[in-house]
């Protein structure tokens, strides 16, 4: 892959180690061209950033430069800077737009409308499969999937972005060759193969707890709303959607049970504003270019009146306990015990920590 000559200035300028975002856009901003930048008399300079940047722009980095120019001349990768074409102009509006993006995959979905869907790392079953299930059918809308890769809500968002023509886009919070959680490694393979993986983070940057809350602006910034899937009341879900309405863009909730902590946030978010969502169609009619579509539906089916053993009746959709579901169905344990484990082996039933089950749509 060719490479702009012009990139080295720009690596050499965020490579520059102790130069923060904000000074890099000052510069920016005083000088134009990273090469007007690296070029300009120290006092100038310091003028701007003071004798320590203006130091340490005097310094080498040949090496970091020429590493990250070889890996963005491999098939499928690109660094992507403010100058060029391919930066995606909603990033151009949020208030503080990397100077540098980092990207494996299919840059042309950069360009697409899109859709911030994330959640709880520690998602139920149901929130999993609903998170899976609202992407697929936006995806299927055409709407291009925002994610951070992590696991539960994010890892199942990704997958149904995947399953659609809207395909999905990692956010990573690590350098975009590090793959962070391990265990989505094989679903980061074929993001890269099929979506995108992208990162404002250097090459080899490890995943380090303050970059994760810092990569969530640019979640909601790549796209015309947030959905959020289960999310306790303090969450980097939450993060996410308050950066999604500070960057004007809407805010939608899947509301959950009132019995579940992981409900709390998404109905907080609810209280505060942000839009319930019940089926695809109700996020779909708030956006701006997209309307009801009928391949999009996310409406449950009709209860199933005659579900093995009668006990999906008794359950609602609130997790229960053993002994509760036995008061209520007026069956021995021994019966509900057999029942629950046919219906889990249905996946119409899920085991749930504690000794709990929940009925799954």
């Amino acid at each position: 892959m060719t490479v702009d000559p012009g990139l080295a200035s720009w690596l050499q300028l965020t490579l520059t180690p102790g130069l923060g975002a904000t000074t890099v856009r000052n510069l920016l901003r005083r000088f134009g061209l990273p090469e007007n930048v690296l070029a300009a008399p120290r006092q100038q300079i310091e003028s701007v950033a003071g004798p320590a940047v203006a130091a340490l722009l005097r310094q080498e980095r040949t090496q970091a430069v020429e590493q990250a120019l070889h890996w963005a001349r491999q098939p499928g990768h690109a660094i992507i800077t403010l100058a060029d074409g391919n930066y995606p102009k909603l990033l151009l509006e949020i208030q503080d737009p990397p100077a540098l993006l980092y990207a494996v995959g299919r840059l042309e979905l950069l360009g697409r409308p899109a859709l911030a869907v994330v959640g709880s790392r520690n998602a139920t079953i149901q929130g999993a499969r609903d998170a899976e299930q609202f992407a697929k059918a936006f995806s299927e809308a055409g709407l291009t999937i925002v994610s951070g890769l992590a696991v539960g809500i994010d890892a199942a968002a990704h997958r149904g972005g995947l399953a659609a023509q809207g395909s999905t886009i990692a956010v990573l919070g690590t350098g975009v060759d590090v793959v962070y959680p391990r265990q989505n490694a094989e679903l980061a393979a074929r993001i890269a193969e099929s979506g995108l993986l992208l990162s404002e983070f250097a090459l080899g940057t490890p995943g380090a707890a303050h970059n994760f809350p810092r990569r969530n602006r640019l979640i909601s910034g790549l796209a015309q709303g947030c959905l959020v899937v289960e999310a306790a009341p303090a969450s980097g879900s939450l993060i996410t959607a308050r950066a999604a309405a500070e960057q004007g863009r809407d805010v939608f909730a899947l509301p959950g049970s009132i019995h579940s902590p992981l409900s709390k946030g998404g109905h907080a978010l609810i209280k505060q504003g942000a839009k319930l969502v019940e089926s695809a169609e109700d996020l779909l009619s708030e956006l701006s270019g997209f309307r009801r579509t009928a391949f999009a539906s996310t409406r449950a089916p009709a209860p199933d009146a005659d579900a093995p053993g009668g006990l999906l009746p008794h359950m609602g959709f609130d997790p229960v306990d053993l002994d509760s579901l036995c008061v209520r169905a007026g069956l021995p344990v021994e019966q509900v015990s057999a029942e629950l484990l046919r219906l889990e082996l249905a996946g119409r039933v899920a085991a749930l920590p504690g000794g709990l089950f929940q009925r799954l749509s």
